[in-house]
């Protein structure tokens, strides 16, 4: 059988767009579950790095979807000790797509009870995952270091590093 040059352009495009639907599904496939908040560290514009203390609970679904809270681990402790009714931390929920070219996650925030000029944005993150169970997701600078702002979020905190430990085994999810 003779394939034409533009036969095999068009076989080509189509497998190699194959592929890359296959790598888009592996990489939600392993997104899917729910994850703890192992480190959260900010990294000032003067430098240096700060441990945020936060603890928190991320989840992403198979349908597309994701969920983020987290707080202040003494939040409890402070609030004790005041008369006024403290909040502090985040909490926001939305649909999820990937740039596998950046290996980034994009959190498209529908709702954010604590940060409401999220509603309506982006939230992107660089991500990693370091074996089956931990998730990093961090803001990067174009050199690929861990600096710079969140993307279209005015007066956000100047970079930041969260890593994520699942906390249940994914086998219990596919079901």
């Amino acid at each position: 059988m003779k394939t034409s040059l533009p036969g095999f352009a068009i076989m080509s495009l189509l497998s190699s767009t194959m592929v890359w639907a296959d790598a888009l599904d592996d990489v939600k496939k392993q997104f899917i579950g729910d994850y703890e908040l192992a480190t959260y560290v900010s990294f000032p514009a003067a430098g240096g790095e700060i441990d945020n203390d936060y603890i928190g609970r991320l989840s992403y679904d198979r349908f597309g979807n994701m969920s983020g809270l987290g707080m202040p681990r003494n939040l409890p402790e402070r609030q004790s000790t005041s008369t006024e009714r403290l909040t502090s931390g985040f909490g926001y929920w939305g649909s999820v797509s990937f740039n596998l070219d950046n290996n980034t996650v994009i959190h498209h925030v529908e709702g954010s009870p604590m940060v409401a000029q999220w509603v309506g944005g982006e939230n992107v993150r660089f991500f990693e995952f370091v074996g089956h169970d931990i998730l990093k997701l961090s803001l990067k600078d174009q050199n690929g270091r861990v600096a710079g702002e969140r993307i279209s979020r005015p007066g956000a905190v100047p970079s930041l590093r969260g890593q994520w430990s699942q906390v249940c085994p994914k086998t219990l999810l596919f079901l």
